[in-house]
This record gives structure tokens, C-alpha cells and sequence, in this order.
């Protein structure tokens, strides 16, 4: 097992996604995080059933990190409560690896 991790998070528009992603590469936060529109949300939020369209954020980074990158996010959301789900990365290539530990502030 290593120590980087996916975080997946969702945003409402190109335009907070594109803010979002360039403010956690800048702050060192995140290494890459890959912008996936077209997501189609259905959820309940406040006691109803809500629907909307949304974009997916597929962020890569560490776990040491991911206080800091919650912290950004809180910050950054225009949502009351922003998704952030982080898994992690079991194995990968060790070219990438070394990639996202460089990256990495």
C-alpha cells in the first residue's frame, strides 16, 4: 500500500471546477486533479429527493495531505457540505508514484 490517495469531489459548474483544481495544484494539495463533466447527481438533500448536474473532480494526492486539501476545499465550495471521499491507491506505476511524491507540497 502506498500513501497517495484519490479524492473524489463534485462541483456545480465549469467554471468552480477549473477554479478549484488550479487552487489545489497551486497550493500543493493535489498533484492532478482531472475535471469529468456530464455527472448526473440524484441524492437527498434537506428531507427531498434532489437531481442535478454536476462535474466530477478526480483529484490525486497523499494522505497527509488530505487535512490540508479538506481545508481548501471548505474554503473554496460553494456547497454547504462538499463531497470529499478519499480512497486509496493500492499500487501503481512507479514512475507515477514517484511523479505525485514530487508534486506534492
Amino acid at each position: 500500500m502506498t500513501d497517495k490517495i484519490v479524492v473524489f469531489s463534485t462541483c456545480d459548474s465549469p467554471e468552480a471546477a477549473g477554479r478549484i483544481a488550479r487552487t489545489l495544484v497551486e497550493t500543493g494539495v493535489a498533484a492532478c486533479v482531472n475535471i469529468i463533466p456530464g455527472a448526473r447527481s440524484i441524492y437527498r438533500w434537506q428531507g427531498k429527493i434532489e437531481e442535478s448536474g454536476e462535474l466530477l473532480l478526480i483529484v490525486k494526492s497523499s494522505r497527509a495531505l488530505l487535512p490540508r486539501m479538506m481545508a481548501e476545499l471548505a474554503k473554496l465550495h460553494s456547497y454547504e457540505i462538499p463531497e470529499v471521499i478519499a480512497v486509496p491507491i493500492v499500487d501503481g506505476s512507479p514512475a507515477y508514484l514517484d511523479w505525485l511524491t514530487h508534486e506534492l507540497g
